[in-house]
């Protein structure tokens, strides 16, 4: 079979993207979907999306993560598969598709930045000194000095696999608080990657939920990732409510491109 694609990337957070409203490729193997992801026998992603027809929305993304199973929420997946309707000329003022964690709304500005509203967040749990947040995705926020000299695999290793972790598995987040006001760096573990990527949507949203500079109502964190930079707009309620959340940056088409699986 004939599996005909698109590359794209978010803040080099890279994904093989198919248009699949006909229903073709319904039937992909969790080893298809590796060995599609895989960076030297396949094409090379961090993650797989297909686009689904769906009633009463735009489209519906089906995500996966590199190891062949179906993932959850992917923030710079969402953003990266706006373009690529954009590109499939489903054009709109303001996107509505759904995902694995609901329906999302997004919208493409006039510099091309993809803005992406996500889930709103209602809890966020302590662990020791850390933090545990859910943004469609499980995130583990660990705040840290000279985010730069870690070695995230290790670290991220270590607490993805962890007794509590292990069965389920969670992203790691490595979040350096900049001494500028609304600025941090983030560097990612992503499970199903099972390694540090250049970026992470959900990620990314997660560390600036965490870190607000106004207690109350708007703020706006300016995000650096090792793939380029992000912000995240949103309204904090309380000490645990989040809403009106938009995770806005770059997407960008690599190839076009036919491989036979």
């Amino acid at each position: 079979m004939l599996f005909h694609f698109s590359k794209y990337q978010g803040t080099g957070n890279d994904f093989i993207v198919a248009d699949n409203r006909n229903g073709n490729h319904n039937n992909l193997t969790i080893e298809q979907v590796h060995q599609l992801c895989d960076r030297r026998f396949g094409i090379g992603a961090d993650g797989l999306m297909l686009l689904n027809e769906k009633t009463g929305f735009d489209f519906e993304m089906k995500y996966f993560n590199a190891d062949g199973k179906e993932g959850s929420m992917c923030g710079n997946g969402g953003r990266c598969m706006i373009k690529f309707a954009h590109h499939l000329n489903i054009r709109r003022d303001l996107y509505r598709f759904l995902a694995v964690d609901g329906v999302h709304e997004a919208e493409i500005d006039s510099d091309g930045t993809v803005s992406l509203k996500m889930k709103d967040v209602k809890t966020i749990r302590k662990y020791h000194n850390d933090f545990i947040v859910d943004t469609g995705s499980p995130h583990y926020i660990k705040l840290t000095n000279h985010v730069l000299d870690i070695d995230v695999f290790k670290k991220g290793y270590e607490i993805r696999n962890s007794a509590e972790f292990n069965e389920e598995g969670i992203n790691v987040n490595f979040v350096e608080v900049l001494e500028e006001p609304g600025k941090i760096i983030v560097r990612t573990f992503e499970r199903g990657v099972e390694a540090e990527t250049l970026s992470c949507g959900t990620g990314v949203t997660a560390s600036a939920l965490i870190c607000y500079h106004n207690e109350n109502g708007f703020n706006e964190v300016q995000v650096q990732t090792p793939g380029g930079n992000l912000s995240v707009e949103y309204e904090k309620t309380d000490e645990t409510h989040y809403e009106n959340i938009w995770l806005c940056g770059p997407a960008k088409k690599v190839f076009d491109g036919v491989v036979e699986i």
